[in-house]
């Protein structure tokens, strides 16, 4: 199954209005059915706008995303219903409980009244917010607010799923149950794409690996074939190498 390509990107590009430079540089990549896939980069590389395009909500200037699921190809249409993002910021309603947040969502992602209600049951238990689901995620700990936000992304069961710094700011439990899950969902056939600056839980978790920086694929393979051939001594060393040690708050 993992062999299967999963998604096609040819000579992506994308320049911004009244911007001199080009934020990603007609990228060419396949990421295969059923793996955990990172994309990695210092800020500013354009790792954002790369999975923004991938998930349709940026549209790119040229080149093209095409989506396969079990050997056939999905059509425009058909492909966003496949997809779940969970972005870093927090996409929700704080002044609502989990449960009716989810209830939002899932009417968005045309989720029938009944099997919604299962849904929504299953997913808050599974992530530990179940006797929470009716109070406010404004009182919620960084934590709670990640693991509904990951919630979210994943009541319509997606096949394709991007990730965007899942447990930033989160605690070493929030943390264990939000990866315990999101492997489990991987075993399942569940395609993730995913990007974080917690470089060794991305060593732990990512089958395989692309490095941008300017816009540009600099890296993409294993970490053991890109740390053998930069004689790298692990993720962090080898972003240096490739990248430079130059600050990137600009």
């Amino acid at each position: 199954m993992q062999n299967l390509p999963a998604i096609q990107i040819n000579q992506l590009e994308k320049r911004f209005a009244r911007s001199e430079t080009i934020a990603v540089k007609r990228i060419d990549l396949e990421i295969c059915r059923g793996e955990k896939f990172g994309i990695f980069g210092p800020n500013g590389a354009g790792k954002t706008t790369l999975i923004s395009m991938l998930c349709g909500i940026v549209q790119p200037t040229r080149g093209e995303v095409n989506y396969q699921l079990n050997g056939s190809s999905l059509t425009p249409k058909n492909t966003l219903s496949y997809i779940g993002y969970v972005p870093q910021d927090f996409a929700f309603f704080s002044e609502l409980t989990p449960v009716q947040n989810l209830k939002y969502f899932g009417k968005l992602y045309g989720i029938k009244s009944q099997k919604l209600t299962e849904k929504i049951d299953l997913v808050l238990k599974r992530l530990g917010l179940e006797q929470f689901k009716h109070k406010k995620i404004a009182s919620f700990s960084g934590g709670m607010k990640r693991r509904v936000n990951l919630a979210i992304g994943l009541l319509h069961d997606p096949q394709f799923l991007f990730l965007d710094e899942p447990t930033v700011g989160v605690d070493i439990q929030s943390k264990l149950v939000i990866m315990e899950l999101l492997n489990e969902l991987n075993a399942n056939g569940t395609t993730i794409i995913y990007t974080s600056h917690h470089l060794k839980e991305a060593e732990d978790f990512c089958n395989r690996i692309a490095l941008i920086d300017k816009g540009e694929i600099i890296g993409l393979g294993t970490l053991e074939e890109l740390k053998v051939r930069y004689h790298a001594n692990d993720l962090e060393d080898l972003m240096i190498q490739l990248t430079g040690n130059q600050l990137r708050d600009s």
